[in-house]
């Protein structure tokens, strides 16, 4: 297990021990932490958009140009933003700080 710290909108944060291999987009979901996934994962929709923490961008990545695309659509878009389906959990990520970004 992989521990994932949630920042929520109304500024506590969670902290989730996440299964590897799964995505930011399942644990956010199936803990109801406001994400949605309305396209479980496909990379059609943003409703799974997250902001990574800047100390963490490096080591998450940046976006492959479809995400990139999608993105373009979200609300709140920051410079380490990503689509939490694009991001699978490993144990490299032990300690992730993300952030969930307001509607």
């Amino acid at each position: 297990m992989t521990s994932i710290n949630f920042k929520l909108r109304n500024g506590e944060l969670r902290k989730i021990n996440a299964e590897d291999g799964l995505t930011l987009m399942e644990v956010a979901r199936d803990n109801d932490l406001g994400i949605e996934g309305t396209c479980g994962g496909s990379i059609s929709c943003c409703t799974c958009h997250v902001v990574i923490e800047k100390d963490w961008f490096s080591k998450v990545g940046p976006a492959n140009p479809d995400e990139e695309d999608m993105l373009d659509l979200a609300v709140d878009l920051q410079s380490t933003s990503r689509l939490g389906c694009q991001i699978e959990v490993t144990p490299e990520l032990d300690g992730l700080i993300v952030n969930i970004p307001n509607e």
